[in-house]
């Protein structure tokens, strides 16, 4: 499928997703810009919770979008290696609107519809990879989608993304919130 142009808001991504019959349910609640604060109001339904780290190399010139579960912490030396690159940091403010049309506190996987010239990868850690359904932003961090895996593979065939997986070596431990 051809996306156009930038999906930017919340009733565009829910119309794209429509468009393309995609099934989800969504939850309504007030912002949240950390997994600690999105546990507290995460819907009672069996999905996994993400945290989504939109990176890049030392120079600013390759970007990931790396995804593990809430409760793990990443290994940036680690995942430097795994990515071939000598360093990786946290990727501009400027940088995340402009390949993935959104802002600090609602990076998500979908923000991958507008990554329009595939220049962000997406790694995913294997055993987070592993569930079943997953919440999602729909670009925004007042809501929260539940989408089955099988929907997201789906979406990253529609926009183009292949899934890399990296294995728990790269995660540092637990989080404690």
């Amino acid at each position: 499928m051809d996306i156009a142009a930038m999906i930017r808001t919340e009733p565009e991504i829910l119309q794209f997703l429509s468009d393309n019959h995609f099934n989800y349910q969504r939850v309504e609640h007030p912002p949240v810009f950390t997994c600690a604060e999105a546990e507290r109001l995460r819907p009672n339904i069996t999905a996994l919770s993400t945290k989504n780290l939109f990176l890049c190399d030392k120079k600013g010139r390759k970007f990931y979008l790396a995804v593990t579960a809430c409760e793990k912490n990443m290994d940036f030396k680690q995942l430097a290696d795994k990515f071939g690159v000598s360093r990786l940091r946290f990727g501009s403010k400027e940088d995340l609107e402009r390949l993935l049309g959104v802002n600090r506190g609602a990076v998500t996987m979908l923000g991958l519809v507008n990554d329009l010239d595939h220049q962000v990868e997406l790694w995913i850690e294997a055993k987070t990879w592993s569930g079943e359904n997953f919440l999602c932003h729909p670009l925004v961090n007042t809501a929260t989608l539940v989408l089955s895996k099988s929907a997201l593979v789906r979406f990253f065939n529609l926009t183009g993304h292949i899934v890399h997986t990296f294995e728990e070596k790269s995660i540092i431990g637990s989080e404690t919130a």
